[in-house]
């Protein structure tokens, strides 16, 4: 199948008429508003990416977990500053878009440059060649006039033949061939102008073609860029959520190392106050001196008990791992 161009479908039968050229303008003005329209787009989108990453760097700041110990301080310690890393990577993803925008602006406008020339070329050619038709249209009409008022001089000489005086013949032949003259002149210059319109008409079509063609490759490239920007800004964002995956990978694997025993066993070995409860305090009687005299009461064993395995506690969570299904989420027994 033969493929389109538009050198081959904007023209038009009428000569003063500029539809097919006016249609491709338009066109690529519409480009032009559309490339605008994505700059916008990605704008807000930046402004969006760079205070969400402000807001998580802001975030991960915030005093959380200070007060816990060992393996559960890590997870925090990690969690936080991933938390900072997710942020840092939106705001480095607002940096690239920026650099996409500037790229559309400098296609946008180069694109406009070379047009300014086209446009002002074929806007000069549109009018010379209106110009030049309404005058060759005016030389017609009086190159029509001449001929009809030198028919009719010659019609009228011709009738007065043998019957006018040699004075009025002397007249009417004078007339005759002053109006013959005139007849040629006018058809002098309408061929002339014929001629000259003919030569413009060939430059302007010659000029619309290029003109065409040029257009025709700028909205091939217009396409292009657009459908580039969109995949790259795709890709980016695409990216973006990989390496914030792989950040909260970090937290996860953190995670994953807290251990509920140690934390207990180093928080004890740290704050322990003693193994031993304080003795039970005696009755002491005011008149007869007993001291040390316990009261009577159910025997109690002075020491606490000891604590359950945490092996075997049954609030305890299981944490799953990397190769677990519903890995990340935590299992209560």
């Amino acid at each position: 199948m033969k493929e389109s161009r538009f050198s081959e479908n904007f023209w038009s039968t009428d000569i003063t008429s500029t539809v097919g050229y006016d249609n491709l303008i338009q066109h690529m003005n519409d480009g032009r508003k559309t490339c605008k329209e994505l700059e916008d787009f990605i704008k807000q989108r930046v402004s969006i990416e760079e205070k969400y990453g402000k807001d998580l760097v802001s975030l991960s700041k915030k005093v959380c977990g200070q007060n816990e110990l060992n393996t559960l301080k890590r997870a925090f310690d990690v969690f936080k500053q991933q938390i900072e890393n997710v942020g840092l990577s939106h705001i480095q993803l607002a940096s690239s878009l920026r650099e996409e925008i500037k790229k559309l602006e400098e296609f946008r406008e180069k694109q406009k440059d070379q047009r300014k020339k086209i446009e002002h070329s074929m806007e000069n050619l549109h009018k010379q060649k209106i110009m030049f038709y309404k005058k060759t249209m005016d030389s017609k009409k009086t190159y029509e006039q001449k001929c009809k008022e030198k028919d009719e001089v010659e019609q009228m000489l011709n009738r007065s033949a043998g019957v006018s005086n040699s004075k009025q013949q002397e007249k009417l032949q004078a007339k005759a061939n002053q109006s013959k003259q005139s007849a040629e002149d006018a058809d002098r210059q309408y061929q002339h102008n014929v001629s000259t319109l003919e030569k413009i008409q060939e430059e302007w079509q010659t000029e619309h073609i290029k003109t065409c063609e040029v257009l025709e490759k700028q909205d091939c490239e217009r396409i292009h860029s657009i459908r580039n920007a969109m995949w790259v800004h795709t890709n980016q964002l695409s990216q973006d959520c990989v390496t914030s995956d792989e950040m909260y990978e970090e937290i996860r694997k953190v995670l994953e190392q807290c251990n509920i025993q140690k934390d207990l066993d180093f928080f004890i070995d740290l704050k322990r106050t003693g193994d031993i409860p304080p003795a039970f305090i005696l009755y002491e009687n005011y008149y007869n001196g007993q001291r040390g005299v316990a009261l009577t009461r159910a025997p109690v064993n002075p020491r606490r008990m000891p604590l359950p395995s945490p092996g075997s506690s049954e609030c305890e969570p299981q944490y799953a791992s990397v190769g677990d299904n519903g890995y990340s989420f935590v299992r209560y027994q």
